[in-house]
């Protein structure tokens, strides 16, 4: 059996939100940061790493009590892929694949994720498996564990997004029913939208 971990990154300062931390924000009664974690222990992984940097004492109190291994990033200003790095050394459970989990997908399901790992059991050694809704590249990324190495060893400042564009011929897609990977909180007006899409959700259920 396939089996993948996740590095959950929630390190970043969450600038284009405002002067609160978007990973405290409630959504469904839930802070972001907490909710994207508890949907990622619903699912199939195997270990959940979550990186933490910015606010990391405050956002360590919105995990209490769930069965995380958390790691905090001392820098975690140099970008995406210091965090990364980090998770990537923090792993202690054997694994095949690595799943990249950004903190600020609030429509992500443990379904989602666990239609991801079953992709990538299907991919070839070396994969990168990609997300992707309506022609759009989206969140999270599987890597294949053999890369841990070579990503280790490389540019902190690299980027994932950077990693699939120098390496395509690795990368396969995985094509989802709806717009779960392409959905994140950047911004105040994101943030209305989900609100929007939200309650849309609790009238159709009170139905």
């Amino acid at each position: 059996m396939t089996q993948v971990a996740a590095i959950l990154l929630a390190a970043g300062e969450s600038r284009r939100m405002g002067p609160m931390n978007k990973l405290a924000l409630p959504v469904g009664g839930v802070p972001l940061l907490r909710r994207t974690a508890e949907t990622l222990l619903a699912s199939g992984l195997r270990e959940v790493v979550t990186v933490l940097g910015h606010e990391a004492e405050a956002m360590r109190g919105l995990l209490a009590g769930l069965p995380l291994r958390l790691v905090e990033n001392p820098r975690y200003r140099e970008g995406q892929m210091s965090s990364v790095h980090c998770g990537l050394g923090a792993l202690t459970a054997p694994c095949d694949g690595v799943m990249i989990c950004l903190a600020d997908q609030p429509l992500l399901t443990p379904a989602d994720i666990d239609t991801l790992i079953e992709a990538f059991a299907c991919c070839a050694p070396g994969t990168i498996l990609v997300p992707t809704y309506a022609g759009r590249r989206g969140n999270p990324v599987v890597l294949d564990f053999a890369q841990r190495a070579a990503i280790l060893a490389g540019e902190r400042s690299l980027g994932c997004r950077h990693l699939i564009e120098r390496l395509p011929e690795r990368v396969t897609t995985c094509a989802m029913p709806d717009n779960h990977v392409v959905f994140d909180l950047d911004t105040p007006r994101d943030y209305a939208a989900l609100q929007g899409l939200l309650q849309v959700q609790g009238e159709r259920l009170a139905v």
